[in-house]
């Protein structure tokens, strides 16, 4: 009898054995958890600062070839049929076109000395914690929170 108590125990684990493992993952991932959004976070930032400058660059393009600048990001983006035109000069990918793109939203104005770019998080403190603002002087600027940076606010450095 005693030897098959014996032969039980090493066919498997207990249910407490089992019950201690799930709680040290549990454990790991709630300290780990905060940590990766904030990465996430980060990165969707730097990829806002890196996305306007790609704005900027073609910008420049545009104002080449076409004598001004673009006055939305519609007109920077891919065309829909046939070849780039001044309505669609393929500078700049399809999805940030439509102003949408790595958890950040981009808005794309004329202004009486050239135009201005912000880029403000889809999720507030999901997808960014900074707002971004930046015109044909290439200098960008963040606001650390919800409202849309301004000519203003404080130089990224």
């Amino acid at each position: 009898m005693n030897k098959k108590k014996q032969n039980r125990r090493e066919f498997g684990f207990s249910l407490i054995e089992l019950l201690i493992v799930i709680a040290i993952i549990l454990i790991i991932l709630a300290v780990a958890m905060p940590r990766l959004g904030r990465a996430r976070m980060y990165s969707q930032e730097m990829a806002a600062i890196k996305t306007i400058t790609t704005i900027h660059t073609a910008q420049a393009q545009y104002f080449s070839q076409f004598g001004k600048f673009a006055g939305t990001l519609t007109e920077l983006g891919p065309p829909s049929t046939g070849q780039a035109n001044q309505a669609a000069a393929d500078l700049i990918s399809g999805d940030l076109a439509l102003g949408e793109k790595s958890g950040y939203k981009y808005e794309l104005q004329l202004t009486p000395t050239g135009y201005s770019v912000n880029a403000n998080p889809v999720a507030y403190n999901t997808t960014g914690s900074r707002t971004f603002y930046s015109d044909q002087n290439l200098v960008i600027r963040n606001n650390f929170g919800p409202d849309p940076a301004t000519v203003t606010s404080p130089e990224l450095k």
